[in-house]
């Protein structure tokens, strides 16, 4: 069993810049593959960036390329999402999730969910 629980969220001008965590329990956090989704209103939720349980592999969704970046200190049990040039389209809910694959870009494979974490981004 792992508890999830996102923090950072926020309201931000266009162009700069948050850091979202996700603060996990349970002593199994480092066999996980850990990822963030988001879901802006009316529209489903989307996967924006996976790691795999090392930390070696990440995937990021096209649409945060070169923009966001996650990582993952298991010695913490935390993962990080560094979002930097963040737009209007960033706005959004953003959930952190545990499961066996980090590049799973669909929600039926992640087995562990937070509560998520509202980012704002003005114009």
């Amino acid at each position: 069993q792992v508890q999830l629980v996102e923090s950072g969220g926020g309201l931000v001008q266009a162009g700069g810049s948050l850091r979202l965590s996700c603060a996990a329990s349970g002593r199994t956090f480092s066999t996980y593959a850990m990822g963030w989704f988001r879901q802006a209103p009316g529209k489903e939720r989307e996967f924006v960036a996976g790691t795999s349980a090392s930390g070696s592999n990440l995937y990021y969704t096209d649409s945060v390329k070169a923009r966001f970046t996650i990582s993952r200190d298991n010695a913490k049990n935390t993962v990080y999402l560094q979002m930097n040039s963040l737009k209007p389209e960033d706005t959004a809910v953003y959930y952190c999730a545990a499961g066996p694959l980090f590049y799973a870009n669909y929600e039926s494979r992640w087995d562990y969910w937070g509560q998520g974490t509202q980012v704002t981004v003005s114009s």
